[in-house]
């Protein structure tokens, strides 16, 4: 159960460092690659978690993947909430460590770049705010990413599931990341939420937890439970 916790906090802090370092990259003033696009970033968010799952194997990396995992058998659930406060503490640790990565150019961008812009580094936003749709956006992209998940795992070829999880998040983030930011995963998204409250950062703008509660906090879980009963009663995996 231990080396299971620590499996998921690592490999969800390296995750964060891949896609919370890529958003600083992109963002931040005075990086090599300031204002590479959102194309850049979707990138390497999708070849990060490739990486994550090459190096730790079947990890979930996201409360929703151990909820539907919980639902179909395949888990404990004994083991969501530990699982699941492992992710979110890694998602915590993996923003502190890009902020410390990148502390120098967070100096130099302090009141040059609009706080809410420093604050999306960390966490995601919507492009309209309509919370009632942008909860439909993301359960809807989560039951999308873990039935695709859950699929590309019966394909029973060394390595291929790591680049097919890769390609189905660069395939949700292109198609139906652009009203919400894709967070899909609670760790995701209230872990650097979270770094980015407690860290010494200046001008911050407020954290938005009404928004980071109910949308990509709530609706992953709702999209990975109707996830598990497609996958089990549908597709009889």
């Amino acid at each position: 159960m231990i080396h299971n916790l620590l499996a998921e906090f690592l490999s969800t802090a390296l995750m964060i460092v891949f896609g919370v370092g890529v958003h600083s990259d992109v963002v931040l003033n005075n990086t090599k690659y300031h204002g590479s696009g959102h194309l850049f970033a979707i990138t390497t968010w999708a070849f990060g978690i490739s990486v994550a799952l090459f190096i730790f194997g079947g990890v979930c990396m996201n409360p929703a993947m151990a909820l539907a995992q919980s639902i179909l058998g395949l888990l404990p659930w004994s083991s969501f909430i530990p699982y699941s406060l492992a992710e979110l503490a890694g998602g915590i640790v993996g923003a502190v460590i890009v902020w410390i990565m990148y502390a120098d150019q967070f100096k130099i961008s302090a009141g040059k770049i609009d706080a809410v812009e420093i604050r999306n580094i960390f966490s995601t936003s919507p492009a309209i705010r309509n919370l009632p749709r942008n909860f439909f956006v993301e359960a809807f992209a989560t039951f999308i990413f873990i039935t695709g998940i859950l699929a590309i795992v019966q394909v029973k070829t060394d390595g291929l599931s790591a680049i097919g999880v890769g390609l189905l998040v660069w395939a949700i983030g292109m198609g139906l990341g652009g009203t919400t930011g894709f967070a899909m995963n609670l760790a995701r998204d209230m872990g650097p939420r979270i770094a980015h409250r407690i860290l010494p950062i200046a001008n911050k703008a407020d954290s938005d937890w009404k928004y980071a509660i109910i949308v990509p906090g709530i609706a992953p879980f709702v999209g990975a439970a109707l996830a598990a009963v497609f996958v089990k009663f549908f597709l009889h995996i």
